[in-house]
């Protein structure tokens, strides 16, 4: 059985971050335009990688290069609504819509049955669903800070430390309560976005994402659209019935090979739900918890992160 619950060393391994600028492609999607980071050959196997909130596309800039050299063709496009991609005609921003988008794009970029999937926040979510569904064109699966939703239910046994769990994360959820108001939360993310990085990652220093961030929000279009992720997810909409084929699966365990991994400082997600998670993983699905590193792990450890990715992936280059 692959399920499995790691920790790593306390100091990260020692895994070089490759140097790599990416170059920028538009593709159009059925709702909008899309702007991608690409890393690596073109005819390589194709690695999406799918950002959250509230970062960008450039948080990948650690991942890509890395992938890029063990072959991978790495794309990391800024998702529906945040800038320079388009807002999408359709105003959807559900989990489907996110879902049928990376399917669109494993058709646009070429992508076969060797394509993998990693997602990070929203993207993770997307990921986490798409590795349940039948119809996905993602061979392998990895979700960083948020796990596949089937798996956050308590059992008769994890239930006393499932609550303590619970009681604490109200604390970190209030955000996604403030994004619920129209026309408030929008005009806000300029003190949003910094006090969000500040206690989601603890003593990282997020100047450069936050100005990354806050770029994917050039104008109110934009910045409704980010928030709305949120709102959609509450109240998803009549357009979302379009999406309802991809959505079905966003609370299935997956069905596909999954590397979990998750920060022991996370001020997002309570890090106390990681055992409990790993008590429901299926078999082909593995987790790792990652000391040091809060919600954006992958930006605050990247050579740790890394590391656990290529190592999931494999070792050779495809």
């Amino acid at each position: 059985m692959l399920r499995a619950w790691n920790t790593v060393p306390s100091e990260p391994r020692s895994v070089e971050t490759a140097s790599m600028s990416p170059s920028i492609r538009h593709v159009e999607l059925p709702t909008h335009r899309a702007e991608l980071l690409e890393w690596g050959p073109a005819d390589g196997p194709l690695a999406l990688l799918l950002h959250g909130f509230p970062d960008s596309a450039w948080t990948w800039r650690h991942l890509g290069p890395v992938l890029a050299e063990h072959g991978y063709h790495a794309v990391a496009p800024f998702t529906r609504g945040y800038a320079p991609s388009g807002v999408p005609s359709d105003t959807t921003y559900t989990v489907g819509s996110l879902m049928a988008d990376a399917v669109a794009l494993h058709g646009e970029l070429g992508g076969d049955a060797g394509a993998v999937l990693i997602g990070h926040d929203w993207g993770a979510i997307t990921a986490n669903a798409l590795a349940a569904h039948p119809d996905s064109p993602f061979g392998r699966v990895v979700s960083l800070a948020v796990p596949p939703l089937s798996t956050m239910n308590p059992t008769r046994d994890t239930v006393v430390p499932w609550l303590g769990a619970v009681v604490r994360q109200p604390v970190k959820s209030w955000y996604i309560f403030l994004n619920q108001l129209p026309g408030i939360s929008e005009q806000r993310l300029d003190r949003l976005v910094p006090y969000l990085w500040r206690t989601w990652s603890p003593g990282y220093d997020a100047s450069e994402d936050v100005e990354h961030a806050l770029a994917a929000a050039p104008d109110e279009a934009h910045a409704r659209a980010i928030v709305s992720y949120y709102r959609a997810f509450l109240r998803p909409g009549p357009r979302a019935v379009a999406y309802k084929h991809w959505q079905r699966t966003m609370m299935d365990p997956p069905q596909v090979p999954l590397l979990y991994l998750h920060g022991a400082q996370d001020g997002c997600l309570e890090p106390r739900f990681f055992p409990l998670v790993t008590e429901h993983l299926p078999e082909g699905a593995s987790a790792t918890l990652v000391p040091g590193a809060g919600h954006f792990l992958h930006v605050e450890d990247p050579a740790t992160v890394n590391g656990l990715v290529v190592d999931f992936l494999g070792h050779s280059s495809p």
